[in-house]
């Protein structure tokens, strides 16, 4: 496994002892198979992050921890390691754990593996739950300060919140849906990933209020539970509808918008209006083809930066005042994708 950086500055990367690392790198016998991988991709980061080198700053270590689909978990990748060159008064040095599925056990022993083997901050996006609440508790009274990133964990302890405001999100989605659907009653299909989820849940609680007070006439089916990966929430709408009731519209706050409409083409549905959430490759990818009709966007570069930046100051490297606020809710329409984003998921 060929590379150019010391055992320990890999090591320290993966989160593996320096024994572990030297018997993967020597090819020896009892290695797991995602051990090995750790390794490799431990080394891949240090390629990405030594193009930083021009940074004097302080080192900084975080952790970023998320538990999301793969296609959203690459784009808060993307975001922070965008950041990173801009980062002048800190050189941050990301460790990722990025699944589609985690167990609140799973959660809360990597937030433990992490006060074990220390770390300058970690990026949080999980489950609201009081185990997961508690670790995040227990890591910032060991001194190690957590950032919630695009849905919060308020009474853990956390020292903030980079990501946007779900509540003012799922108020925007009511009132286009309002709009488009105009006064004709109507039945409404929403799915979020896991009402544990804070952030989905108060994107639901604002949007049902919302339809509740201005749009009566709406009716509201819920097809959550499908963790926002396609194969389940594509069998979570095929249970709830079973090609009996029309559909006018769909607001998707979990994603799996892929399958959503799959579901709803089998079962000879008309063409709804369908709002949904974040420019990644396959809602960029529908709105081109006018099958979604608006996202609800927020600037993930944004929140990283806010994120970085809530860490430099909880080890005094930045004033408050320099600390960037979280992102706004935009909405994007087949007519105004963003060109670096229209670039990048390009055909």
């Amino acid at each position: 496994m060929a590379h150019r950086f010391l055992i320990k500055e890999i090591a320290l990367q993966a989160g593996l002892g320096i024994a572990t690392v030297d018997r993967v790198l020597n090819g020896r016998a009892n290695v797991r198979e995602h051990t090995r991988r750790r390794v490799e991709q431990a080394i891949k980061d240090l390629e990405k992050q030594a193009l930083n080198l021009a940074n004097t700053g302080r080192k900084l270590i975080v952790d970023v921890i998320a538990e999301a689909p793969s296609r959203f978990s690459d784009e808060m990748r993307h975001a922070l390691e965008g950041e990173l060159a801009l980062m002048h008064s800190a050189v941050v040095r990301p460790r990722f754990l990025l699944q589609e599925t985690m167990t609140t056990h799973e959660v809360v022993e990597a937030l433990r593996s992490i006060a074990r083997r220390g770390s300058h901050g970690v990026f949080l996006k999980a489950r609201d739950v009081p185990a997961i609440a508690e670790a995040v508790a227990e890591l910032q009274r060991q001194g190690i300060p957590v950032v919630t990133v695009v849905t919060d964990i308020p009474l853990s302890g956390r020292i903030a919140y980079a990501g946007l405001d779900n509540r003012v999100a799922g108020a925007t989605a009511a009132y286009l849906l309002g709009l488009l659907l105009g006064p004709r009653p109507a039945n409404v299909l929403i799915t979020m990933s896991d009402e544990h989820f804070r952030g989905e849940e108060e994107r639901e609680i604002s949007f049902r209020r919302a339809l509740r007070t201005h749009h009566p006439q709406l009716r509201l089916i819920d097809a959550s539970g499908g963790h926002g990966l396609d194969s389940l929430t594509g069998d979570r709408v095929h249970a709830v509808l079973k090609g009996q009731t029309t559909i006018a519209a769909v607001y998707s706050m979990g994603g799996g918008n892929v399958a959503i409409l799959r579901s709803l083409e089998k079962q000879q549905q008309e063409r709804a209006i369908f709002i949904g959430h974040d420019l990644d490759r396959d809602n960029v990818q529908l709105l081109r083809e006018g099958r979604i009709h608006a996202i609800l966007h927020h600037d993930l570069r944004q929140d990283m930066r806010s994120a970085c930046q809530h860490v430099m100051h909880y080890h005094k490297l930045l004033p408050a005042s320099a600390v960037s606020p979280s992102s706004s809710v935009v909405v994007v329409t087949p007519a105004n994708i963003p060109d670096h984003i229209a670039l990048r998921f390009r055909d």
